[in-house]
């Protein structure tokens, strides 16, 4: 059994998998050392699925940028000079804006009021999104379609299998977290994650729970969003209060513990990715480096260098606490 790290990538067209998985492992490395943890990388694994709904890959040697395939946000290091504003009033608005969104489109049984304004938004501003829920992909040689969500799901689930007895860290960015989160949900209940970690999501969106929710109706699952059943150790979702995707962060307030007492812990960070001086704080490489996602990410590798008595123990205790959590002093289950 070895410690893995697995990531999903989010949307839009991205460069060649070896060259995406080489910049969020630049990321993560350069975390750790900003941070001061000395630890080595372990082994981490890309589930790269942006050759599914576009033909060619960005082009990092491409100059024009009026082409399709121009990269205008590489990786590149931290600028030493970033400084963070103060989030005291814009997370106060946030929080507002997302509890009266909830409540306008989302009725009790997690269904969509107004589901036409959510879906123009998803068709106009995430249209992959939109193509992972509804559309489909034509194979022209073969004269064959097929289900786009069904292929881009299964490339995660097959890495998912191929580390099942190992220790997995599964980071789900952007879109990533809605295809992390469906699959460990729908197709692999049963493969036990370490720590699952959601960045920038969009997991907390009316439209994306109304579908969760709906497609869990259809399977005969409960109607309750919880924490996939698999998620033994932590789920920790990063989010940055500029970025628009993940708007509806506190993620905790609509996924309930699943039977290892886990629920999502919500932490706010600051990206710090920027490109020619204009900051993104959706960016992959931004949350991958921030020192609260490298604590956690120094820890996991660190717990591979346990031995498998202090590995059995930490795994009871955390399960014998998570369970302890889960039925409050009075008897009740704890709400989400």
């Amino acid at each position: 059994m070895a410690n893995v790290i697995i990531g999903i990538h989010g949307l839009g067209n991205k460069p060649p998998e070896h060259l995406l998985g080489k910049w969020w492992k630049d990321a993560m490395t350069e975390g750790l050392k900003n941070s001061g943890y000395d630890t080595g990388l372990t082994k981490f694994r890309l589930a790269y699925w942006a050759d599914i709904l576009y033909d060619k890959r960005q082009d990092p040697d491409e100059k024009d940028p009026a082409s399709p395939y121009f990269m205008d946000e590489k990786y590149n290091e931290a600028a030493g000079d970033f400084s963070a504003e103060d989030y005291t009033t814009r997370k106060r608005v946030i929080d507002f804006l997302g509890r009266q969104m909830n409540r306008i489109f989302l009725n009790e049984d997690l269904s969509l009021n107004y589901s036409f304004i959510s879906d123009t938004i998803i068709r106009r501003y995430f249209n992959d999104l939109e193509i992972y829920y509804s559309g489909s992909i034509l194979d022209i040689k073969n004269n064959e379609s097929f289900k786009a969500g069904k292929l881009i799901r299964e490339r995660l689930y097959s890495l998912l299998k191929d580390h099942r007895n190992d220790e997995i860290m599964l980071i789900g960015h952007s879109m990533g977290s809605i295809i992390a989160y469906d699959v460990l949900t729908f197709l692999a209940p049963d493969i036990r994650i370490n720590t699952f970690v959601t960045m920038g999501s969009p997991l907390g969106l009316p439209a994306v729970i109304s579908r969760i929710a709906a497609e869990g109706r259809q399977r005969g699952i409960s109607n309750q969003l919880t924490t996939p059943p698999g998620v033994s150790g932590k789920w920790y979702n990063f989010s940055d209060l500029h970025d628009k995707v993940s708007f509806n962060y506190k993620l905790s307030d609509h996924y309930f513990k699943n039977i290892h007492g886990i629920k999502p812990a919500d932490i706010l960070i600051v990206n710090n990715y920027e490109s020619d001086g204009v900051r993104n704080p959706h960016k992959s490489f931004g949350y991958l480096r921030t020192p609260e996602f490298s604590e956690i990410l120094n820890e996991f590798i660190l717990s591979e260098k346990l031995s498998l008595i202090q590995k059995t123990s930490r795994r009871f205790n955390r399960i014998t606490k998570n369970l302890k959590s889960l039925i409050s002093p009075a008897g009740q289950k704890n709400k989400p």
